[in-house]
């Protein structure tokens, strides 16, 4: 079994189990991240790039993942899926109050559908955050971060 689908297998397991929405989010984003940097390079190149794109993955998914929720992630969804590149999309979660702003900034074709880079702007408790990243639509017509 190779590194890539040993980590996508324990985070799935772990999610599974019973974890908040943060380490949720941290292992979600490091299989995003391992997977996405284990595509680059090859030989020792291949896995430091997986492993930082594990440790990018974690760092970003557990920091915005701890705060959103399953309506969030849908309307994100929905800003990557429908929102013409440079218009942003805005909510605020009526629950915790926490506000985002999902930017669709470049819109390009690949191979196996459409890709799309954006910025998530989050102010949770106060604090602002900002990730530039990459989706791609996947064949259920979900967006899945890249990078």
């Amino acid at each position: 079994m190779n590194k890539t689908l040993a980590i996508a297998l324990i985070a799935g397991t772990v999610a599974l189990t019973g974890c908040n929405k943060e380490q949720m989010g941290t292992l979600g984003g490091a299989a995003v991240g391992g997977l996405a940097g284990s595509q680059i390079g090859e030989g020792k190149g291949k896995l430091a790039a997986t492993a930082v794109g594990v440790l990018a993955g974690a760092l970003i998914g557990g920091s915005i993942g701890k705060s959103m929720d399953e309506v969030d992630r849908m309307k994100a969804n929905q800003a990557l899926e429908t929102a013409p590149t440079g218009k942003t999309v805005s909510w605020t979660n009526p629950d915790s109050g926490s506000q985002y702003a999902v930017t669709p900034t470049k819109t390009y074709e690949t191979s196996s559908g459409p890709c799309r880079e954006y910025t998530t702007e989050a102010i949770i408790g106060g604090k602002r955050e900002t990730i530039y990243g990459t989706a791609c639509r996947q064949p259920d017509g979900t967006w899945q971060t890249v990078n």
